[in-house]
């Protein structure tokens, strides 16, 4: 393990973890107070930051040498920018918006450093599949049991143990539907299994390198390699787009979006409308169209987390004490899923 935290030059207003690692892309982060860890394939990476700095340090599993853990630190460093994307210029993105929108400059204050993940799409698929009629706290108490029942325990530090997420073979095995309905997944536990079943048919050892490969494929090419897995509708599909596979212009829309697309941005359309695909379309358009292109599922992002009531009393420029505690449910709203249970549908997070 290592105890040194180095830091990267990032400032709170370009990266804001308290606004963004707890408000629903990610479902795999341990909060503790103002520390987040997050386990790797081969390491645990824990940040936390101040106003000017974000500090990371690296646990590494025993046995391991000082040369490997330099060489892990570096490493470290450029997954947080990889996985943060960094590269992007979130002032420029936040100072373009509130010159096209009025709502975004009112809320733009309170939540800065708001970014889109880059995640790895094999969880991020597997992650949002059980966000389908789901809040925040109850997906990632799902994508926990996943990591600590189908994939080993990498490390422990402090009484808590940290597990990778399960690779696609793991979630392949016929046994795995049966094991997660014992485990309370329901209809998602088939929908898991044969997604994986799928990739792993068709791609073997190289899953992840085939999703990957769709960061460069054409936007509506990428979703529809992503709707052919059973249980994803554009929904699903658009957040993977979005969150893992650099779409950064997709707008995911729920009933949750819709009603921010007409209670702020003049949409047409009445407060209970069925989410159909032409609806979806629609809606998309215009938001698109509010934002500028390019970077439009960020925009979304940011006013989707200001209308969360887990933010409601959300302040980024208070400082650390307005940090959103994970016990907080933040509801995801109208999730879509192509296979609809027969049971009454839930209130749930985009």
């Amino acid at each position: 393990m290592s105890l040194v935290w180095l830091s990267l030059p990032i400032a709170k207003s370009r990266l804001n973890l308290s606004a963004v690692l707890p408000s629903g892309q990610s479902f795999r982060w341990n909060i503790d107070g103002q520390t987040y860890s997050f386990c790797l394939g081969d390491r645990v990476v824990f940040l936390k930051q101040d106003a000017d700095k974000l500090y990371y340090r690296t646990t590494l599993p025993q046995p391991f040498t000082r040369e490997r853990l330099c060489a892990a630190e570096a490493e470290t460093a450029s997954w947080i920018n990889d996985y943060f994307n960094l590269h992007v210029d979130i002032d420029a993105l936040y100072a373009r918006w509130q010159a096209r929108d009025t709502a975004f400059a009112r809320i733009s204050t309170r939540f800065a450093g708001i970014r889109i993940l880059r995640q790895d799409p094999f969880e991020n698929l597997i992650s949002f599949m059980c966000s389908s009629n789901n809040h925040v706290s109850r997906i990632s108490s799902m994508v926990k049991k996943l990591c600590t029942n189908f994939s080993p325990c990498l490390l422990s530090e402090d009484g808590v143990e940290y597990h990778p997420f399960p690779t696609p073979q793991a979630l392949s095995a016929p046994g795995v539907e049966k094991t997660l309905r014992d485990l309370g997944f329901g209809y998602r536990a088939k929908f898991i299994q044969k997604t994986a079943e799928m990739l792993v048919e068709a791609h073997g050892d190289a899953v992840h390198k085939f999703l990957a490969g769709l960061r460069v494929a054409e936007t509506d090419v990428a979703r529809e390699e992503l709707l052919k897995f059973l249980g994803v509708g554009r929904k699903v599909a658009d957040c993977v787009l979005l969150m893992s596979l650099d779409k950064h212009n997709v707008v995911p829309v729920d009933t949750h979006v819709y009603q921010i697309a007409v209670k702020r941005y003049k949409f047409k359309g009445s407060a209970k409308a069925t989410m159909t695909p032409k609806l979806y379309a629609e809606v998309n358009a215009h938001l698109v169209d509010v934002w500028g292109g390019e970077y439009a599922g960020w925009a979304q992002s940011v006013l989707f987390v200001s209308d969360l009531k887990a933010f409601s009393a959300y302040d980024a420029a208070a400082g650390e004490g307005s940090t959103v505690q994970p016990s907080t449910p933040a509801k995801r709203k109208g999730d879509e899923i192509t296979s609809p249970p027969t049971t009454k549908r839930r209130r749930s997070r985009s």
